[in-house]
């Protein structure tokens, strides 16, 4: 209660005039592999945790089938018991990945009771319930989805549509799409997809908001949950920013390090105590059945494995106990924590190297931590602390927060800060990418020996740990017809168990048509230098192609730079890269400086060096130096320049600009001082669009026709649901 209370008094500002209407409130989904938690913040309320239909804070992630009725909770636990086949749960495990993937492989070798089919379609995940009954991985997930928007809106009595879905810092492309395409399905509109840990990193900065001044400092986040142990290394600091009362310091938090194990989490811990007992009921002799053999027995023993490696958490032995195991048979027998320690050794041995990840990606050291948080259940076990203890050389760690509901109540923080109607301190998020993602393509290549060859470039896009939200643009030079190129996973320098582990490293293949009409009518207006491309890694850590257009440049001198892109529509709002907002090349301008492979779009080239021409200064900003301001693009060698710039350089060498200051600047060009600074550059962005057409090749997206059947599945059992209530209801 009493973090509640301070997190309201301090923290969270909402109006006393607003009256609690429908559309108010926002909610947040901490979508854990075994246990789901969900926030709300409504006006005059503040962040509260929800509570299930058994008064929980807290429910599992399962969802169990018996004949056409779907249950959860308790409910759905005890049908796992019985019949584990027909209880579905771990599903993030498998969200998202292609039928073959190891990862589904590991799955299916963990729950081996489940019957899993191959969609045909899609290469994707299917579980099959019965023989009438077939669900894909997506559909089951929107069903705790759908549960846990059922939940919140009976706990604050409203519709809630918008959502910050919390997911592992590890999921790739295909797996966030996947969320994504689940919470439609579900009715949720995601405000944001955020790392779980990040969400714990918000909620831990909110709370430690006194401490955050204008010097970085930097924190720890250990998180060893069901399926995964990962690593994220936070810094927190004040940055300014303009606001209408004017400049005003926001604290921000930005990960700059993260480092993962996707498959030590403490299930992987519960499945070596469970072979533990399977193997000591079949040494008893009780029964002449193996029940390894026996899925409902196993069912038991998982459950009794979870409750005792609980409970040597906080005893040094305990006895593990089973009414009716096997062939009315039950089992009885003794665990020391020292057993347990030594069946796991192998995976205690694998828990510091994510902190080493996490460290060589932010490039800090240890030193450098002023605290580390310990997060999930799996950092309870005293075997993982101490060896946390001794790597860290710190006599304690961080237990300041409640880590069990610290990421569903970040999250709901940050779906707060979306709301017009609840009002927040501000408080800046940037998470940092884990996969780099790079662009492959092919370009007509003029060799010295006069031969134009097609060769093969990589550039890469984002590297590993950009932040994000964040726009990149590229551009295709001498592509003056269609083409296609190919976003690819780039290599990745130390986490690579996981991007072993992907099917496919291509993620998406975009292929731009109408390329010569749009060049043909955009260069009676100016020179073209090539095709731009706008990517943009959204807040939830999806790359979307924004859009494609044909630009060119010219220069006018006598109000300043002038860069424009031409096309018949005029977008005044997105000026062009002027100032701030400089373009980094993405070309290479001689393939004999490249590593070139041929094999193809999908092959694995090196990266290289990119080269940048500086155009001239911008006149905008300090007047001491054109330097301050400078626009980037890229083009061919400074001997090959485009007309346009060509006839810059006549009049400002690149040399020349750079040492100018600008009241030498305007006596060349005819101008006095006083007038210079009343000229600014006029900037004009027009664009010609190219069309794109998008494939993914990670993972075959469901189309708009099967989500929408989907949802009218999901309707019809939500229906015969509500039905099945209310006749129970009348029957009492």
């Amino acid at each position: 209660m009493n973090q509640k209370l301070t997190f309201l008094d301090l923290l969270i500002f909402i109006s006393a005039s607003l009256s609690v209407i429908s559309g108010n409130t926002m909610m947040s989904i901490d979508l854990g592999a075994e246990y789901i938690k969900i926030a709300v913040v409504r006006p005059r309320f503040g962040l509260e945790i929800v509570l299930n239909g058994e008064s929980s804070r807290k429910t599992r992630a399962i969802v169990a089938f018996e004949g056409e009725e779907r249950h959860y909770e308790s409910q759905a636990e005890n049908i796992a018991l019985k019949y584990p086949e027909k209880a579905v749960g771990f599903l993030t495990q498998i969200l998202g990945h292609q039928f073959d993937d190891p990862e589904v492989q590991l799955y299916r070798k963990r729950f081996p009771y489940y019957n899993l089919i191959k969609d045909e379609q899609r290469g994707t995940v299917l579980f099959k319930i019965d023989e009438n009954t077939v669900y894909s991985s997506e559909e089951i997930f929107a069903m705790l989805l759908e549960k846990a928007k059922e939940y919140a809106n009976k706990f604050t009595k409203q519709d809630i549509k918008d959502a910050v879905l919390t997911v592992p810092a590890f999921y790739n492309q295909a797996e966030r799409r996947a969320v994504q395409v689940a919470a439609q399905m579900a009715g949720i509109n995601v405000l944001q997809l955020l790392s779980d840990n990040a969400a714990v990193a918000l909620n831990f900065g909110v709370f430690s908001n006194s401490k955050i001044k204008s010097t970085p400092r930097y924190y720890m986040f250990y998180d060893m949950g069901s399926i995964s142990a990962v690593v994220t290394i936070v810094g927190y600091k004040t940055v300014k920013r303009r606001e209408k009362t004017g400049l005003k310091s926001i604290p921000q938090m930005t990960v700059i390090g993260t480092g993962f194990d996707h498959t030590l989490g403490g299930l992987e811990f519960t499945l070596r105590l469970r072979a533990h007992l399977a193997k000591t009921f079949n040494n008893q002799e009780k029964s002449s059945l193996k029940v390894e053999n026996n899925e409902r027995a196993m069912a038991k023993l998982w459950k009794e494995a979870e409750r005792v490696k609980k409970v040597l958490s906080a005893n040094n032995n305990h006895y593990a106990q089973v009414e009716n195991l096997l062939d009315d048979k039950d089992f009885r027998a003794f665990v020391t924590r020292e057993e347990f320690e030594q069946m796991s050794q192998d995976l205690f041995e694998r828990v510091t190297k994510p902190i080493d990840d996490a460290l060589r990606a932010s490039k800090l050291t240890l030193d450098d931590i002023v605290d580390v948080v310990l997060m999930g259940g799996g950092t309870r076990i005293p075997k993982i602390q101490a060896i946390l203890r001794r790597y860290l050389e710190r006599g304690d760690l961080g237990k300041s927060i409640n880590t069990d509901e610290a990421a569903a109540l970040g999250a709901v923080y940050k779906a707060a800060s979306f709301s017009k109607m609840i009002k927040v301190k501000s408080f800046e998020v940037l998470e940092g990418n884990v996969y780099p993602i790079s662009v492959v393509y092919e370009r007509p290549t003029v060799y010295k020996d006069g031969q134009v060859k097609s060769v093969m470039y990589r550039h890469t896009l984002f590297e590993c740990m950009s932040p994000y939200p964040q726009k990149k643009i590229m551009n295709f030079i001498n592509h003056t017809s269609d083409f296609t190129f190919n976003v690819t996973y780039s290599s990745h320098d130390f986490i690579t168990d996981r991007t072993r582990s992907f099917r496919q490293s291509v993620i998406s293949r975009y292929t731009l048509t109408g390329i010569k009409e749009t060049i043909l009518k955009a260069s009676k207006q100016g020179d073209i230098t090539g095709i731009q491309a706008h990517f943009w890694m959204s807040e939830s850590g999806i790359l979307v192609l924004d859009e494609v257009a044909s630009i060119g440049g010219k220069i006018d001198l006598t109000g300043g730079v002038q860069m424009s892109s031409y096309s018949e529509v005029v977008t005044p709002s997105e000026e062009f890269f002027v100032s701030s907002h400089a373009v980094e090349s993405q070309e290479n301008e001689s393939p004999e400086e490249n590593n070139v492979d041929a094999g193809g779009l999908g092959g694995s080239i090196d990266s290289f060096e990119q080269k940048k021409n500086i155009v001239a200064g911008g006149l905008g900003g300090s007047t001491d130096s054109f330097e301050q301001k400078k626009i980037i693009v890229e083009g061919e060698d400074s001997q090959k320049e485009k007309k346009g710039v060509d006839k810059t350089v006549k009049h400002l060498s690149l040399k020349e600009s750079f040492k100018m200051d600008r009241e030498e600047a305007m006596k060349r060009n005819g101008k006095d001082l006083y007038k210079f600074k009343d000229v600014s550059p006029k900037v004009i962005n027009v664009k010609k669009f190219v069309n794109i057409q998008q494939e993914n090749l990670d993972v075959m997206d469901m189309s708009e026709k099967q989500v929408a059947i989907a949802k009218q599945r999901l309707e019809d059992l939500r229906k015969a649901d509500v039905a099945k209530r209310k006749l129970e209801k009348a029957k009492k």
